[in-house]
C-alpha cells in the first residue's frame, strides 16, 4: 500500500467518545468506571469507560442492567453540545489529510487517502499522522483500520480498539478475514449467522469454501452477499457528500405520563433542540414529525407541511402541538415522545421574511443564544418556562437523541 496505484481507505473510529471528551474536564476520574448516560432506570448507556466495558457494559444497555454491573460507576449526564463542538474539530482535522472523507457518525469516519499519500506519505504514517494530531490536538485517543476497501477497513479498526493502528495489507486480506468468526463480517446480524451455524458455518474460512452458487441456492440474493464478504470484496468508493435526511429528538419519561401539559411541555423542549441543531447544520425543516410511543410499545408518527422551511423553534413547537392536539383523546399513558425536522433544506439562500416582528424577534434571540451555546457548550442555557418541573414529572430518565448523537460503540 505504499505506492498511490492501491486504493487506501482509512476508518477512524474515536475510543468511548463521549466519555473520553468528558474526562478532559474531569481527569480525576481517568481509570475509574465511568458511563455517560442519564441516571433514570429506563435510559440506556451513551458510552462506557473499558473499565466498565471489562465488566460487560456496553453501549445502548439498558442503565438500570449497566448499574447491576458496575454499581461503584460515575454516571456522567451527556453534554451534547460539547460533543458536537469536538466532532466537528476531529472531521476538519479529517478534511486536512484528504478531501474524501465519509462521516458516519459524531465520531466516525471513512478516508479516502489513495491521493494523498505523495504528500504525506504511506497508508500506516498517515494513520500514525491522524492518531497523533488527535492526542495532541484534542487529546483524544482514536483507533485506525487502514485496508483497500472499507468494509476491512471497518472491521480492522475493531480490531485495533483501543488506540491503536492495524494495517491488512491488500495480499494478506483474505488471509485475514479467514481467521475471524463469521459474525465479524460487517452486516452479518444475529438471524445470519443463527442461519450459517445451522449450516455448520462458523468462520468466514468456512464460509469462503463455498461457492458463490451454493451460497445462493441457501440464502437467495444475500448468497451473492456473504459470498463478496468472505472474500473482502466490496468496491464502494468513499462517499463524501452524507446530507442529512432528517434531524430529530426524542426523550423517554422515567414515568408514562398522562398529563397533556407535560407532554407540551416537553415537546417544547425538543422543539428547542431540533431547531439548534438545524441552525447548527446550516439547514431549514419543511416538515415536522411528531412520534408518540406508549405504554404497550406502540409507536405512531404523525407529519405535518409547514407553510415555509424553516429553523425556528416557534414554527416547529407550534406545528408539533397541533399534530399531538389531532391526536384526541390518547388510550394510553406515553412512554416516549420525540420530535422529527424532515424535508430539509440548505439555509444559505437566506430565511422568509415575515411581516410577524415577534417571529424576527424570537430568531434573533435564537441566534444568541446560539453563540452563547458555542462559547459555553457545557452550559445550562434553556428557555425560562422549561426551568422549572412541571407537576414534578419532569422526565428525568430519559434516552439521548438517537437520531443525532446516539450511543457511539467506540
Amino acid at each position: 500500500m505504499a505506492t498511490a496505484t492501491e486504493r487506501a481507505i482509512l476508518h477512524v473510529d474515536m475510543d468511548a467518545f463521549f466519555v473520553s471528551v468528558e474526562l478532559l474536564t474531569r481527569p480525576e476520574l481517568n481509570g475509574r468506571q465511568v458511563i455517560v448516560g442519564h441516571a433514570g432506570e429506563r435510559s440506556v448507556v451513551l458510552s462506557a469507560s473499558y473499565e466498565c466495558r471489562a465488566l460487560g457494559v456496553r453501549s445502548a444497555m439498558p442503565m438500570s442492567q449497566a448499574m447491576r454491573m458496575a454499581p461503584h460507576a460515575v454516571v456522567i449526564e451527556p453534554s451534547q453540545g460539547l460533543y458536537q463542538e469536538f466532532s466537528r474539530s476531529i472531521m476538519a482535522i479529517f478534511r486536512e489529510i484528504t478531501p474524501l472523507v465519509e462521516q458516519l457518525s459524531v465520531d466516525e469516519a471513512f478516508l479516502d487517502v489513495t491521493g494523498s499519500m505523495r504528500r504525506l506519505g504511506s497508508p500506516r504514517e498517515i494513520g500514525e499522522l491522524i492518531r497523533r494530531r488527535m492526542h495532541e490536538e484534542l487529546g483524544l485517543p482514536a483507533s485506525v483500520g487502514i485496508a483497500r476497501n472499507k468494509f476491512v477497513a471497518k472491521i480492522a479498526s475493531t480490531r485495533a480498539k483501543p488506540d491503536g493502528l492495524l494495517l491488512i495489507a491488500p495480499a494478506r486480506t483474505v488471509e485475514f478475514l479467514h481467521t475471524l468468526p463469521v459474525r465479524a463480517l460487517w452486516g452479518v446480524g444475529a438471524k445470519t449467522a443463527q442461519s450459517l451455524q445451522e449450516s455448520g458455518i462458523t468462520t468466514v474460512a468456512q464460509l469462503a469454501a463455498l461457492t458463490e452458487k451454493s451460497l445462493q441456492r441457501r440464502y437467495g440474493a444475500s448468497g451473492t452477499h456473504l459470498f463478496a464478504l468472505a472474500h473482502g470484496m466490496d468496491d464502494r468508493p468513499v462517499e463524501v457528500t452524507r446530507e442529512e435526511k432528517s434531524i430529530g429528538s426524542e426523550e423517554t419519561f422515567a414515568v408514562d405520563v398522562f398529563d397533556t401539559e407535560v407532554l407540551r411541555r416537553e415537546i417544547l423542549r425538543l422543539a428547542h433542540r431540533v431547531s439548534a441543531r438545524l441552525r447548527a447544520s446550516g439547514k431549514e425543516a419543511g416538515t415536522v414529525v411528531l412520534k408518540l410511543r406508549y405504554a404497550d410499545f406502540t409507536t405512531l408518527s404523525r407529519s405535518k407541511r409547514i407553510d415555509y422551511p424553516t429553523s425556528a423553534t416557534g414554527v416547529i413547537a407550534k406545528t408539533a402541538h397541533a399534530l399531538l392536539q389531532g391526536l384526541g383523546e390518547r388510550p394510553q399513558a406515553v412512554r416516549l415522545v420525540g420530535v422529527r425536522a424532515e424535508k430539509l433544506e440548505s439555509s444559505a439562500g437566506g430565511y422568509q421574511l415575515s411581516i410577524d416582528a415577534q417571529e424576527d424577534n424570537w430568531r434573533q434571540a435564537e441566534q444568541a443564544v446560539d453563540r452563547i451555546r458555542e462559547r459555553f457548550p457545557a452550559g445550562a442555557l434553556r428557555p425560562a418556562s422549561l426551568v422549572r418541573p412541571l407537576h414534578g414529572n419532569v422526565p428525568d430518565g430519559h434516552r439521548s437523541d438517537p437520531g443525532s448523537i446516539g450511543t457511539e460503540a467506540g
